[in-house]
């Protein structure tokens, strides 16, 4: 014990040495346990020790990682004997042991609130498990009996579904009767049809899914639960009780819950009440025009109204009573929304912390960066992962969290260069709190690749990018740290439309919100979220929710976690309910701006009392400015406030008088601004091929600014100016670089300045006179090669090298004249796929993403000088030889393991991945230059 306290101590002190005690405004951000990265940790089959689980934890707090998310799941071929059932004693035993070492390694465990995913399991009944409807539609002729029972024909429902409501509507559909009652215990309905004409009998089922807990783990196997259900939802929640209290285990620090996907799970025993309490109708008195699908408008007014309640009574019955839950034994939970039949603002922003997910990667255009063939395209772009930031924006919440890298290629083929660009995309969508997907508990005896999942990155030590990823951990480290100091200053608020999503797709009346295909389903408003987000602003989505409890503070909305905007959007809306519309009115009196594009909205949502409240949304409507056409932006006062309409979005951004970020709009980068108690603070990624070097204006006014580099910890005073009245910072980013700005209202402040530089034209290429061994190599590699040309060491003549994993260090000794003042920086060109440098046998750098460089200056001397660089591959080779050669890695039960188009395929195909330092390898001479 003493050994792992010394380790830990020389750890923490090793961190407060680059990370120091944040005393001046001038300083990075004191590092806590949740500016660090976390990570997802599968815990296979539960089959974990104690020796076990203080080797991965251990590896990975040394990594830089700040916590785990213990996620059980199926289990490794071979292993029965080691599972633990999940929640018994032993299982907790093993929880409180892995609480106990994270809390010794600074670290923290988060879990989940089930295993593998939607919650369920062994203790749900199938009375609590998750519902559904059926319904079955009979003719009956006037004056007769119906000839056949009332008999659910899903043959596996027989024994379970049982009738809720039996309706029988007239032919002229004038007369509706309530027949429940008339059906006996054997399906046989004794009700004689009225004479006069036909009549069609609608039978209410309610039935279950029969969906189980996918990817389950021992001892949680068993229904997935009725998340719509109140008595379902605690019941379930009861047995955590149980085994904390009766193990007297703490509770982590955060309970979890994956993106909701309960399939067909649309119903609950008590809909109907539910309906007709909340909505002031029965909808069995329309199940006609309900099963229509919207072929009418009133068919798709009263689905909409059925997808309302379905929204309401998840956030009531599942959301705020799993919130409230944890809140009362002291957890914070973290939810993933997405796939929910609800509107995700609402249920993202009803918990502690709000967690989006990515899902595939991006076609970034950024020169260097190596595109892998086998991708597939991100569904988690900054549209998607904006619904949850804007939930945690609008209720005040201080983190977003995000499953990170799911599928971002396929297994043993992602970067850390990869990763980078990805991950800086998130930050300018809203994510500051990222989760790996993630780490896979592996003993440290087992044999490679050890124990994986397979849709997961593998921030694991049996990866071979876990040499370098604490470089990476830092950069995450640094950058968090900023962007979870302040409070959000996004600029506009974009109403989603909701009710007209409800109303376009009529396809089923269950309608659910993946992130798979949201693209698709809402063109629109994707197409809207660019066209703010192009013209240089940002913006936070908002639901009639929290527009009902906005507030209007000095003509700034303010939303009800205290964050404030400019301005409303209102895209194209066709409906919206009367009583949003009323609260926009009052707010524009009250001084908001609020922007109408393309059109007024037209109508309410909704069937209950339709004209009486289309009568009262006229009258609503009139108070607004007369507009003759929106084909032109027009400005027109409504009390204290703006009323802007038009079509066009950058003229109707425009009219608002909002400052845009040129970063965005001029130079094509992306960026996140946030306020604090100094001014404001940036961060800046570039994710296309757009260099910049030049004066950058903002869109806030500072008397001075610092930029801090979260890639080498650098930070300097930014040169600024002021133009015309706008503020200018000079930068100089590369693509696929980013940096961050924190700007000073009213301080001059004093620290050493910023390092601008610029090339002098003089370069020293290394070319030739390299030689290559490996440090480390699996399969083993001793000999050393003397190389005429750099390139990818699977080009050479040894057959082992296209199918090692490895770590090779370059090493040449080279002339440098060195001219005083100057730097020097090197570019390595192509790296396959990180790389140590050291000068003269000093650690310079850590490089793991485009643009492969540093400044190496302060390590040069004149004359002779030796360049070390240290290159790790990716595994990809080495698990392709091993499908070649048939060894059985793939141990796992259930799904077992499975390529990106989840196809049990074998890798023994893949072309051999480029490895080694391909260059070319440059020393460019630089000076400093003045803006």
């Amino acid at each position: 014990m003493k050994r792992k306290t010394i380790i830990f101590t020389a750890l923490l002190a090793a961190n407060l040495s680059v990370f120091p005690q944040s005393v001046k405004n001038t300083d990075w951000p004191q590092v806590t346990i949740e500016s660090k990265p976390w990570t997802r940790w599968w815990w296979m089959g539960s089959a974990v020790n104690e020796k076990g689980l203080t080797y991965n934890l251990e590896a990975m707090s040394k990594a830089g990682l700040g916590g785990v998310e213990i996620t059980p799941i199926y289990g490794v071929k071979g292993q029965e004997s080691n599972y633990i059932d999940y929640l018994t004693p032993k299982w907790m035993k093993m929880l409180a042991f892995t609480e106990s070492e994270a809390q010794r390694l600074g670290m923290s465990v988060d879990m989940s609130m089930g295993t593998g995913w939607p919650f369920g399991g062994p203790e749900v009944t199938i009375e609590d498990a998750a519902t559904k409807s059926i319904f079955q539609e009979y003719k009956v002729d006037g004056g007769n009996k119906l000839n056949e029972k009332i008999t659910v024909a899903e043959e596996n429902q027989s024994k379970i579904a049982y009738i809720s409501k039996v309706m029988a509507y007239s032919g002229d559909k004038k007369q509706r009767l309530d027949i429940t009652a008339n059906v006996l215990s054997d399906g046989t309905l004794n009700w004689t049809a009225p004479k006069g004409q036909n009549w069609l009998v609608i039978a209410l089922f309610v039935g279950k899914t029969l969906q189980k807990v996918k990817r389950a783990a021992p001892g949680g196997q068993g229904y997935v639960m009725n998340h719509l259900d109140k008595g379902s939802v605690g019941r379930y929640f009861d047995k955590f009780d149980k085994a904390f209290t009766a193990t007297n285990t703490k509770y982590p620090h955060t309970f979890f819950n994956d993106s909701y996907e309960v399939y067909g799970g649309n119903w609950t025993p008590a809909f109907l009440e539910e309906f007709e309490s909340r909505r002031g109708y029965k909808l069995q008195d329309y199940f006609p025009k309900f099963l229509e699908n919207g072929a009418t408008e009133t068919s798709a007014r009263i689905v909409s109204d059925y997808r309302e309640t379905i929204a309401d009574i998840l956030k009531v019955n599942f959301t705020d009573q799993w919130k409230q839950w944890a809140n009362r034994r002291g957890v914070s939970i973290r939810n993933q929304a997405h796939g929910s039949p609800a509107n995700l603002i609402d249920l993202y922003a009803s918990v502690d912390i709000p967690e989006c997910e990515t899902f595939g990667i991006t076609d970034f255009d950024i020169p260097g960066l190596r595109k892998d063939s086998i991708r597939k395209e991100n569904d988690g772009d900054p549209t998607a992962l904006k619904y949850a930031s804007s939930g945690a924006h609008l209720a005040g919440k201080k983190y977003t969290s995000a499953e990170t890298f799911t599928w971002l290629t396929e297994h043993f083929r992602t970067s850390l260069s990869q990763c980078k660009p990805e991950i800086d995309q998130m930050f300018v969508s809203g994510v500051n709190h990222v989760y790996f997907h993630g780490s896979t508990y592996s003993p440290e005896e087992a044999a490679w690749p050890g124990w994986k999942f397979y849709a997961a990155v593998d921030m694991s030590p049996t990866n071979s990018i876990w040499r370098d990823a604490p470089a990476f951990f830092q950069y995450v480290t640094r950058a968090q740290s900023f962007l979870q100091e302040g409070t959000p200053d996004n600029d506009f608020l974009l109403y989603f439309p909701i009710y007209d999503v409800w109303e376009e797709q009529q396809d089923r009346q269950f309608l659910t919100f993946a992130i798979h295909g949201m693209r698709e389903r809402l063109p629109q408003f994707y197409e809207i979220v660019a066209s703010v987000r192009n013209n240089g602003y940002d913006l936070d989505y908002i639901s009639d929710h929290f527009i009902n409890t906005t507030t209007v503070e000095n003509g700034l909305l303010k939303t009800e976690g205290g964050t404030t905007y400019k301005a409303l959007i209102l895209p194209s809306v066709k409906m919206i309910p009367l009583e949003t519309l009323t609260k926009i009115e009052k707010l524009a009196e009250q001084g908001a701006t609020i922007v109408f594009a393309g059109q007024y909205p037209a109508d309410v949502p909704g069937f209950a009392n339709l004209e009486q409240r289309r009568s009262e949304y006229k009258n609503q409507i009139n108070k607004f400015p007369s507009v003759s056409s929106f084909a032109s932006v027009q400005k027109a006062k409504l009390g204290k406030g703006t009323v802007v309409t038009g079509t066009d979005y950058e003229d109707l951004l425009s009219a608002c008088n909002v400052s845009k970020e040129s970063f965005k709009s001029e130079f094509g980068g992306d960026y996140i601004r946030r306020k604090n108690a100094d001014g404001h603070h940036y961060f800046f990624a570039m994710l296309q091929n757009k260099p910049i070097d030049k004066w950058v204006p903002i869109a806030v006014g500072a008397k001075s600014a610092m930029f801090f580099d979260p890639m080498t910890g650098l930070s300097g005073k930014a040169a600024i100016r002021q133009n015309n009245g706008t503020t200018e910072v000079y930068m100089q980013l590369k693509p696929g670089q980013s940096i961050i700005l924190k700007t000073f209202d009213n301080e001059d402040v004093n620290a050493p300045a910023w390092n601008y530089f610029e090339e002098t034209g003089s370069e020293t290429p290394l070319t030739k006179g390299w030689t290559m061994d490996f440090l480390k190599s699996e399969p083993e590699v001793k000999e050393s090669f003397n190389l005429n040309a750099l390139g990818s060491w699977t080009e050479l003549s040894n057959p082992v090298l296209k199918n090692n994993m490895a770590t090779a260090r370059y090493k040449i000794t080279f002339d440098q004249k060195k001219k005083a003042g100057n730097e020097y920086r090197l570019s390595l060109g192509d790296v396959r796929e990180s790389a140590r440098i050291f000068i003269n046998g000093q650690e310079v750098s850590t490089l793991f993403a485009v643009p492969f460089e540093c400044n190496i200056g302060s390590y040069l001397k004149n004359g002779k000088n030796t360049l070390e660089v240290e290159v790790t591959n990716l595994p990809a080779n080495r698990i392709s030889d091993y499908d070649r050669r048939g060894i059985n890695w793939r141990i796992f039960n259930e799904i077992n393991f499975v390529s990106i188009t989840y196809n049990d395929v074998r890798f023994d195909t893949w072309q051999p991945v480029p490895s080694g330092l391909l260059g070319p390898v440059v020393i460019k001479e630089i000076k400093n230059s003045k803006p």
